[in-house]
Parts: structure tokens; C-alpha cells; sequence
């Protein structure tokens, strides 16, 4: 974590999908872990400097970007059984509460939809601090990660494993390391 006190200029930050990563990860058999990331995402936040519970935090993934570097399992978690891309293309977060908890963190709390159902989430970012880029812009980096129930949003297929247990967590982390550019204007 940071050493850094958290310092947000006012106006408008574009994550920068190059150097961000949105991904999960998920039992697997009982026995180790997938991982996996989305591909392709947008999010944006209009910060507050002088109250940051004014903030307000909007991510738009496209679905079918997921990437396990497994091109058949892949396409399972496309399906019906999983995310259902045909009818659900994108996975989408709204933010309704932004609070300082510390110098070093915030606590982000909103509306996340997958596959048609949305459901309240609470993520605590950590601040891992600000910089101007050799191309003079101003970027600040938050980590942080959830620990999710899939089948609270439909996402439920599952098989039985012979020797007991089920071959996917319903448990899922939701992980999160962004990179956002304040935007000029």
C-alpha cells in the first residue's frame, strides 16, 4: 500500500485501459484457482476535491472481452451458463457512495450489473498514489477487490465433482488495479 496521502485534483478521470486491469479469479475443481480479466472496459469518475462523497465512479466492460488465455472455457463463460454476452453485452458498475475511510483509502460503494441483475457492492480502493507522465499527464492508481456470491447475479451453472464439491467456486474476487488520467478542460 501507499505511503502517500490521498490527493484528488477536481474534474473528470478516464481509467486508462493500457495500463489497468479489471479481473477476477475462481476456484477451480477444488483445487487451485483461474484467473482471468476483462479486455475491454470504460470508466470514468467526476471528482470532488473539496467533498470526494460527491464523487461519482461509472465502469462499462464489454462482456465478451473475458480472457482466461483459454479459448474453450472462454467461450463457456460467454454462454448462457455464465454471462450470457448475447443477450447481456456489458457488465456495468455505477457508483452511489465514495468515502475518504483514511488517508490512503476509499471506500466505493454502488450498483453492479451482470447478466440483467444488479446488486449493491462495497469496494475499499487503496490509494497508490499520483504522478505527472513523461507526456505531462496527471494519473492517480487505486487497487482494490471484492469477494463476490456469482449466483446473486444469475451466474450460476455449476457440476458436481465425483469425488464431492463442485468444479466452480460460487465465491468469486473481483480485482481491480486502475490507472486514471484527469482529463483536460
Amino acid at each position: 500500500m501507499s505511503t502517500e496521502t490521498l490527493k484528488l485534483a477536481t474534474g473528470t478521470y478516464a481509467v486508462d485501459p493500457a495500463h489497468s486491469t479489471i479481473g477476477f479469479v475462481a476456484r477451480h475443481a477444488m483445487v487451485t484457482k483461474v484467473r482471468g480479466q476483462f479486455d475491454q472496459f470504460d470508466a470514468r469518475a467526476e471528482v470532488d476535491s473539496d467533498d470526494l462523497s460527491q464523487t461519482k465512479i461509472q465502469v462499462s466492460i464489454k462482456a465478451d472481452s473475458i480472457n482466461t488465455h483459454n479459448e474453450q472455457r472462454d467461450g463457456h463463460l460467454r454462454s448462457n451458463d455464465f454471462l450470457d454476452i448475447e443477450n447481456n453485452p456489458e457488465i456495468t458498475f455505477v457508483s452511489s457512495e465514495v468515502v475518504p475511510v483514511d488517508d490512503e483509502t476509499l471506500r466505493v460503494t454502488g450498483d453492479l450489473t451482470i447478466k440483467g441483475t444488479t446488486k449493491p457492492v462495497t469496494i475499499d480502493f487503496a490509494y497508490e498514489g499520483a504522478a505527472t507522465d513523461p507526456f505531462g499527464n496527471e494519473r492517480v492508481g487505486f487497487s482494490g477487490s471484492v469477494v463476490v456470491n456469482r449466483k446473486e447475479w444469475g451466474v450460476s451453472w455449476n457440476a458436481a465433482l465425483e469425488a464431492g464439491g463442485v468444479l466452480v467456486s460460487e465465491k468469486v474476487t473481483l480485482e481491480f488495479d486502475i490507472s486514471a488520467i484527469r482529463q483536460a478542460g
